[in-house]
């Protein structure tokens, strides 16, 4: 989900936001919460992104880079978010999307939920149709999967409400929708709230691009639909002006969709009587592009890729709303809601955490209710993996990526997986340096230009020597 909701309206995202999104649901939520305008995951990807905020660590600990190995298998028996509130007490109950479903997750970590887990069944999807408006009334006897999700949330509140309510036991409750995920499906009604919308206003790749940042946008191309109008994926291509604008406005119906079923078990909460004493975070697992440099999906390092929305609410000190516009980390989600509930604060991992169950890599935001205006850090941190053809053979890369208050900065080095784990800095593939105070949008990289030379310089040593050094609290 891309942090293109009307609560992010008046921010340069990264240029002009049109349409106006229809979000009324998420805003409210906005108006009483945390809002981080300036949030960036650790990987683009699903489950890179969700091990990292859930285990509270960064993908070269997790060792998920990508959407197959379980984290502790590869990485190590680390103690996760829902883990840490049950193992204090909670009822933990996960539904949806939270891990990425299946292997890549051992079947959703059992050992983080007090009970079974719940996904629904995936109707009217399929690898046809990149997207769907399904009429609404054949949903009626067969609701789609994340209708299904918001109504065990809501059977999930109502069953754990009397022993919240009475203080015999809390509640860590995790919903996960899957929606704007491809295919964007939806109910039909929801185009209504798009009847236009415009095409992106840079198609083109950025100048000067090195070939490692770039990703074909296979995971979009595997849709039949897609697929017949066989387009490369290469750089510089992009498909038809009709296909862009109807799959950028069932991307944005199906996000509006989302918002409504967000809606609907927030206003359970209400009813409840809970909604004074629970906190309530909501998050996307990576941004999206949607056709913008002739890119789409995730799987790169591009402020769209990488910036999210988050936002946190906090009965009684976040009920006016606070924005912040500095920079935070999706691994700092999870010391943030231990802060939050009181509970024991999680210590810093050593620079080797493979044994150490209960860590953390990032920082409670826990100081930007009280100073929103203060950062907390001086640079976010991503990164993504690639493979690079070159000559006969292939290269592994690591493209590691820096967004400080005014730049974006990656390096693509060789990466040698097990039994190192590591980068060779002095084996570079390609560089980037993006000026957002003059292209926002990413458009020319600048990192061989002159006048760049100091800035690419400090960027680089603070990107090389790592996250470790650049907190400020």
């Amino acid at each position: 989900m891309r942090p293109q909701l009307g609560a992010y309206a008046g921010k340069d995202y990264p240029a002009p936001v049109s349409p106006k999104m229809h979000t009324p649901n998420l805003d409210l939520l906005a108006s009483r919460s945390l809002l981080l305008e300036r949030a960036y995951v650790q990987e683009a990807l699903c489950s890179p992104s969700r091990t990292s905020l859930l285990t509270g660590r960064r993908p070269d600990t997790t060792h998920v880079w990508k959407i197959g190995p379980y984290f502790r298998k590869v990485g190590g028996n680390f103690t996760t978010l829902p883990e840490y509130f049950k193992m204090n007490g909670y009822r933990a109950v996960g539904m949806g999307k939270i891990f990425h479903p299946g292997p890549a997750s051992g079947g959703d970590d059992p050992i983080s939920w007090s009970e079974p887990y719940f996904h629904g069944i995936a109707n009217f999807e399929g690898k046809n149709k990149s997207w769907n408006a399904v009429p609404d009334d054949l949903i009626v006897n067969q609701p789609l999967r994340d209708q299904q999700i918001a109504d065990q949330a809501i059977k999930t509140l109502k069953r754990l409400a009397p022993a919240a309510i009475s203080g015999k036991q809390p509640f860590f409750i995790a919903a996960g929708f899957h929606k704007p995920h491809l295919p964007f499906v939806f109910p039909k009604s929801f185009l209504k709230y798009y009847p236009t919308v415009k095409l992106p206003d840079n198609p083109y790749a950025p100048v000067d691009m090195p070939e490692a940042a770039w990703y074909s946008y296979g995971g979009l191309r595997g849709y039949k639909d897609i697929h017949d109008l066989h387009k490369s994926g290469g750089i510089n291509t992009t498909l038809p002006d009709d296909v862009v604008l109807n799959l950028r406005r069932a991307y944005y119906s199906a996000l509006t969709y989302t918002d409504s079923l967000v809606g609907s078990v927030l206003a359970e909460l209400e009813n409840l009587g809970l909604a004074n004493n629970t906190i309530v975070s909501f998050w996307g697992d990576h941004g999206y592009q949607l056709g913008e440099h002739g890119e789409w999906c995730k799987q790169t390092n591009f402020e769209l890729a990488t910036h999210a929305p988050m936002m946190i609410h906090v009965p009684g000190l976040t009920d006016k709303g606070i924005k912040t516009d500095q920079l935070t980390e999706f691994v700092d989600l999870f010391p943030t809601l231990v802060d939050a509930a009181g509970l024991n604060p999680l210590p810093i991992c050593p620079n080797n955490s493979r044994e150490t169950a209960l860590c953390r890599e990032g920082s409670s935001l826990m100081p930007l209710i009280a100073q929103p205006d203060k950062p907390i850090k001086v640079a976010s941190f991503s990164q993504y993996p690639r493979t690079v053809k070159k000559g006969n053979g292939e290269i592994k890369t690591m493209g590691y990526s820096l967004r400080t208050d005014r730049f974006r900065y990656t390096e693509w080095p060789k990466f040698e997986y097990s039994p190192e784990f590591k980068p060779k800095w002095n084996e570079l593939e390609g560089i980037e340096l993006y000026d957002h105070k003059i292209d926002p949008e990413e458009n020319v990289n600048h990192a061989y230009d002159e006048e760049y030379a100091v800035v690419r310089k400090l960027l680089s040593k603070i990107l090389r020597t790592g996250w470790r050094h650049v907190s400020l609290v």
